[in-house]
């Protein structure tokens, strides 16, 4: 595979990566202010907010890390090996990871749902299902990359 078309995929890992950073930033603090002053009795609140969402991020950015080892290893025609059916396990690992920590925060966004006019529940169940898309999406690929590597190993057997 030409190099140009894996560093346009780096090029854009990276960009995904940096409006995220950005949220983690400007946005996280801000959205976890707010839960604190909508629920001042609980002051826990706040504290919930930043751990899913800074947590979230934390497997965000390892996923997108794996996925720039994958294109490393395309590059290196190494594609077909172990590491690449590893990365997609933790990319997949990943993204469950994300999708989980959403439904278990679930409840904390319909109160701060509950308290606001435009409700943020759908903006977490989007996130949901696009980890869940992610995970499942990984999954299949490591598994066909598994079986192209088995089918492989036993050409080269054969040979």
């Amino acid at each position: 595979m030409k190099q140009g078309t894996t560093l346009f995929l780096k090029i854009t890992v990276i960009l995904i990566g940096i409006p995220v950073l950005a949220l983690c930033i400007f946005l996280v603090p801000k959205v976890g202010n707010f839960a604190g002053e909508l629920y001042p009795d609980m002051a826990y609140m706040k504290s919930l907010v930043f751990i899913v969402m800074y947590g979230a991020a934390v497997p965000f950015y390892f996923a997108l890390y794996q996925a720039f080892n994958l294109l490393r290893y395309i590059d290196g025609n190494t594609a077909f090996s172990e590491l690449s059916v590893k990365s997609l396990k933790n990319i997949k690992c990943c993204a469950i990871t994300i999708s989980g920590l959403y439904v278990i925060s679930s409840p904390l966004f319909y109160f701060i749902g509950k308290k606001i006019d435009p409700p943020i529940g759908l903006v977490g169940i989007i996130i949901i299902f696009a980890s869940l898309v992610i995970a499942f999406f990984a999954a299949v690929l490591q598994r066909l990359l598994k079986e192209a590597i088995d089918i492989k190993s036993e050409n080269d057997l054969t040979v």
